[in-house]
């Protein structure tokens, strides 16, 4: 599967940069920009060649049969989003349940352009106790995978603008799409 992924990879038009941190193997792995479908298409694929064993969240109205079995298969926990206050405690308890455990978060929560993003990676990491790792997938310059590794301060806002800074200057597939907080690009 590693080949056949850096095949598709290299078939796209891609470079995936393949420094992992040790800290990625228990982490909330941060992902952006997203703003389309073929992120995540990209994004496994980097992740499997890169050998990096993540899990992800998709509303749980995603997984009727047969496509559950297939997300369920290729990493997706149901999300119900009806219990989104307690999610963050949900998420935090599969950590107590897992040595290793690498949960991949699109903080955008959309692909469509947003003027904020969604809390819950941040919370999940400091409930957790976990450091938040850095993925991309830049558009602009066709090349993606992990850089920073963050561990919350309980700062939010600080850790934030740190987040964001690493970010900067990224374009998403659909350019415009992508937004930083308080970014004037």
């Amino acid at each position: 599967m590693r080949r056949l992924s850096y095949f598709l990879l290299k078939l796209g038009g891609w470079k995936v940069e393949k420094t992992i941190p040790k800290e990625a193997t228990r982490a909330v792995l941060v992902v952006a920009p997203h703003t389309s479908m073929w992120d995540f298409y990209y994004g496994k694929l980097a992740m499997i060649w890169m050998g990096l064993n993540v899990r992800y969240l998709i509303k749980k109205e995603s997984f009727f049969f047969p496509i559950g079995y297939f997300l369920r298969k290729m990493g997706a926990i149901p999300v119900d989003r009806q219990q989104v206050r307690k999610f963050p405690l949900h998420v935090a308890k599969l950590f107590e349940q897992h040595e290793e455990l690498t949960i991949m978060i699109a903080p955008e929560g959309t692909r469509q352009r947003t003027d904020h993003w969604k809390k819950g990676f941040y919370f999940i990491a400091t409930q957790a106790n976990v450091p938040i790792v850095l993925a991309y997938m830049d558009w602009k310059k066709r090349v993606g995978g992990i850089g920073k590794v963050i561990y919350p301060s309980g700062n939010y806002e600080q850790d934030l603008k740190e987040i964001h800074d690493f970010y900067r200057g990224m374009q998403g597939k659909h350019k415009g799409q992508f937004n930083l907080e308080n970014d004037d690009e």
